[in-house]
């Protein structure tokens, strides 16, 4: 495996590597056949709605020997809302620090983070977050992951993530653990 290079992507290459990127979607997370095309659907709509919030940035890791067209790893998020309503459905009372920093425009969420199968363990998932959060300004990161993600839960806690608590975000019945990372103001 070669070097790996990190660039940033604006949301009008975002949204003009939409198919790519739900490809790459697609490749990461290794659906059950028959799932791929509703969750790369779910995957589109959701990224549609995502470039278009204010701060949007996302990042992406090319591997110098990997193939051109598909990058090794892709995160991508934006400055939480400072109404707070990103935090409806959080399970009990989202502790008061936390508001404030969303409140005052200063919590971040990580809204996507893959890595292709045959590139992870190198690193690359850590330094696409170190370089996602490093250029935005925010005090606060926040990503969801499920429950039963027990690899992406290890690997965030091992960069220094913590656990705040649950979130159902929606009318579904779907939970996710909500971690949290301060981060140098």
């Amino acid at each position: 495996m070669g070097q790996v290079f990190f660039r940033k992507l604006s949301r009008w290459q975002a949204d003009g590597d939409r198919e790519k990127l739900a490809d790459l979607y697609v490749a990461a997370y290794e659906e059950p056949p028959g799932e791929e095309y509703r969750n790369r659907e779910r995957f589109l709509a959701r990224l549609a709605e995502d470039v278009q919030r204010q701060g949007f940035a996302m990042v992406a890791a090319d591997d110098e020997e990997g193939d051109d067209d598909e990058p090794a790893g892709v995160t991508y998020g934006y400055p939480l809302h400072r109404d707070g309503s990103w935090w409806r459905g959080f399970v009990g009372v989202v502790p008061d620090e936390v508001e404030e920093l969303t409140a005052s425009g200063k919590a971040f969420v990580i809204a996507e983070l893959m890595v292709l199968p045959e590139h992870r363990r190198r690193g690359i998932g850590g330094r696409l977050v170190e370089t996602l959060l490093s250029a935005s300004h925010a005090e606060l990161a926040v990503i969801l992951v499920d429950p039963a993600n027990r690899v992406a839960q290890a690997a965030l806690r091992a960069w220094g993530w913590e656990p705040l608590g649950e979130l159902r975000p929606g009318t579904g019945d779907s939970v996710y653990l909500v971690l949290t990372r301060s981060l140098p103001s």
